[in-house]
């Protein structure tokens, strides 16, 4: 447990410049939280599940942030101001993901088995971003705050709006116009 601490306490450090000392990181609620849910979650692979729900709900109501035992989620996770999280059973997150307040990964209702998102690694979440079912959310992405996002996003992809769309294939799609359009240009002007 004082190796885990020491970890999330260095990705506090790391993720927010406004961390003046290692004690300050205590205040964060993010980081109480997922140490609760790595005892829960221990817990819950334990099948004590009865035992599992009740240290997730504990952790909800000192921290405001609500994720499910179940919930598998790697190394370096960072909840920045936390109130309000919700992370469903089922949610996979990756390595070095990073969410805001707000943020719901969860299921449609409509799902049976795997039911929430799978967030890949290097992903940062936005605040009140809602990513709902069994999507997938590709590596090094971005989703903006407030976007809802109900499909697949490939990786190193930015998402924002409702429902979302990755603008980084429309800014891509731009910049090849764009240096079409100069080709075009130069050609023409080379004609005379």
């Amino acid at each position: 447990m004082v190796l885990k601490l020491k970890k999330v306490i260095n990705v506090v450090r790391t993720q927010d410049p406004a961390v003046k000392s290692n004690i300050e990181t205590l205040l964060y609620q993010g980081l109480w939280a997922i140490l609760f849910h790595d005892i829960a979650h221990k817990t819950y692979n334990k099948k004590f599940y009865l035992l599992a729900r009740f240290i997730s709900q504990l952790s909800r109501s000192v921290t405001g942030i609500e994720i499910h035992p179940g919930a598998k989620i790697g190394e370096g996770f960072f909840i920045d101001h936390g109130a309000g999280v919700v992370i469903g059973e089922t949610c996979e997150i990756g390595n070095n993901v990073v969410i805001y307040q707000g943020v719901t990964l969860g299921g449609t209702g409509k799902d049976k088995g795997k039911r929430h998102p799978t967030v890949g690694d290097n992903v940062m979440i936005g605040a009140g971003a809602i990513i709902l079912g069994p999507v997938k959310i590709g590596n090094n992405s971005k989703i903006g705050a407030g976007s809802i996002v109900l499909k697949d996003v490939p990786p190193n992809s930015t998402i924002v709006g409702v429902p979302g769309r990755n603008i980084s294939l429309q800014e891509s799609l731009y910049s090849e116009v764009k240096s079409l359009m100069d080709r075009i240009e130069k050609l023409e002007n080379n004609k005379d």
